[in-house]
């Protein structure tokens, strides 16, 4: 078994330039081609569905599909079709947003969102696990069955103690987004650890952690893009207090420090780089989602960083 499963955020405004993009990550040796969903980007399991079909080995994970906007059973209907495709390679990353999203972009209710995760669970993972499911809850419902159980891994989105909780109780793995090692170390591991206690599993699954990436030793031009690439989120509520919790009180403020910037982003040369990436488990992580940033003045840096991580992948 790997100490560090190493997947890649695939970049691309176009689905055409996705499928190619899964098709090259394959080909330099990565683990998992991840796909993000916001807004209105192209449907992760239309993608995946075209690209299964193109290769042979490399997996598949959303990162996140959001709950409110699909009902369990439409979720259990799209990977249905990827495992049917690529058997066994599809990790269903979902999650329940934030409410500037859901309520800005859907315009629906975003309430007590770590009870409609639970109850969503609830339903997901049995369809999928057992190909069939019964349930009423006090938000969702429902009465379905599959042609056949799937092989799909399910795994949500989680920035505090009590999401990583639930994924440890429930679930194949919490994964992070923009999310410091520290915190991963102090707050997500224990957490996955005891919620898989809870629920009496002998193991707990892996911390899923998202990474920025670049191997370029220009600091001021990763710096650069990571603002204009991540620096938003800590505006966001739920990311704000994640920064806070986990040592960086300058996230109350509106400036992504470098400070920030130092400790969630990995740069340099290739073999700064990869010491870092290899360094991971030592705070907990069991799986990476790189994420290439991309240098305005080097576009290059974004295949450098991907070349890297295959080789990573190939030599664990």
């Amino acid at each position: 078994m790997k100490d560090l499963v190493i997947g890649t955020h695939i970049l691309s405004r176009d689905p055409l330039g996705l499928i190619d993009g899964i098709v090259k990550a394959e080909d330099a040796g990565i683990d998992v081609a991840w796909l993000t969903v916001g807004g209105v980007a192209a449907d992760p399991f239309a993608i995946f569905s075209s690209a299964a079909l193109k290769t042979d080995r490399i997996e598949f994970g959303t990162s996140i599909l959001p709950t409110f906007p699909r009902h369990p059973i439409t979720m259990a209907q799209g990977a249905m079709v990827v495992d049917k495709l690529a058997p066994g390679r599809m990790r269903l990353g979902i999650g329940p947003s934030h409410k500037p999203a859901i309520e800005g972009t859907w315009g629906l209710d975003f309430t007590r969102p770590l009870e409609h995760l639970r109850e969503y669970l609830d339903i997901l993972i049995p369809l999928l696990r057992d190909g069939k499911v019964s349930y009423q809850g006090n938000r969702l419902h429902a009465e379905a069955q599959l042609p056949e159980p799937t092989e799909v891994r399910v795994m949500i989105s989680a920035l505090r103690h009590k999401a990583f909780s639930l994924a440890g109780e429930l679930t194949e793995g919490g994964i992070s987004w923009v999310t410091p090692p520290q915190h991963i170390r102090d707050v997500a591991a224990p957490a996955l650890k005891e919620g898989a206690q809870k629920a009496g599993r002998s193991t707990p699954p892996p911390a899923v952690v998202h990474v920025p990436m670049a191997v370029s030793e220009d600091a001021d031009a990763v710096y650069e893009a990571a603002v204009k690439q991540l620096g938003f989120y800590q505006r966001l509520p739920f990311y704000k207090a994640m920064w806070v919790e986990a040592g960086f009180p300058e996230a109350e403020g509106p400036e992504f420090t470098r400070n920030m910037c130092d400790a969630l982003v990995i740069s340099g040369n290739e073999d700064q780089v990869e010491e870092r990436i290899r360094n991971l488990p030592s705070f907990g992580a069991g799986e990476i989602i790189a994420m290439p940033l991309l240098l305005e003045n080097d576009r290059d840096a974004a295949q450098r960083t991907i070349k890297l991580l295959g080789k990573i992948a190939q030599s664990e």
